[in-house]
């Protein structure tokens, strides 16, 4: 999997935020600099998606090949060629930020099982396709972040989305950006059937 999907977070340079004011709204987070961090990223508002009005039109431009932000190429001929019958089937992952023992960011990540058919024990981001019951994007990655590593979702502040992504199976993937607000209480229990294995690393090795 590639990973230049975490070069998108917007990590911009702290603005004021009235850091008594948030921390009500992400107990568990401790430091301040961690506190502004999530208020930008609440705050962050990503760029209107074509996909929902315009995706046949985007389809016909690929001119055979999408290449997809998190680096992925594909080729998409076939559909290319009769984009009538093409809808992107829509999925989210979620990018769970919390601050380490050191003070640095870093994200949750997991090992996919050995026994699955496609990307078989590579290391990805929890998340997965939508379910009709699913509200919105943050419930589709947190309900998927919880089937596949226990992590449950009152533990999480979904706080914003990135612009959605095409991967190479045609999936429309929207990014989904949360907060663990308390990382003691969460426990790993990773599904056997999907994960092999669930931990963390510096979101700085990523964003670089």
């Amino acid at each position: 999997m590639s990973f230049s999907i975490l070069k998108r977070l917007p990590l911009f340079s702290p603005p004021f935020v009235n850091v008594m004011a948030s921390s009500s709204f992400y107990c568990g987070v401790q430091s301040k600099r961690f506190l502004v961090l999530a208020q930008q990223l609440r705050h962050y508002k990503p760029p209107p998606c074509s996909w929902d009005d315009n995706e046949e039109r985007i389809i016909e431009e690929a001119a055979g090949k999408f290449v997809s932000q998190v680096g992925f190429q594909e080729s998409v001929t076939r559909v290319a060629q009769n984009p009538e019958k093409f809808r992107p089937k829509r999925a989210s992952v979620l990018i769970c930020l919390f601050e380490g023992d050191a003070g640095d960011l870093r994200v949750i990540l997991t090992k996919r099982s050995s026994r699955l058919s496609t990307h078989s024990g590579e290391v990805s981001l929890p998340g997965g396709k939508a379910d009709e019951g699913d509200k919105d994007d943050g419930d589709t990655a947190t309900r998927e972040a919880k089937e596949e590593i226990g992590l449950d979702p009152s533990l999480v502040n979904v706080i914003t989305v990135l612009e959605p992504f095409l991967s190479k199976h045609l999936l429309r993937v929207v990014p989904v950006i949360g907060v663990l607000n308390d990382r003691k209480a969460f426990k790993p229990t990773p599904n056997p059937a999907e994960v092999d294995a669930v931990f963390d690393a510096p979101l700085e090795m990523f964003i670089k």
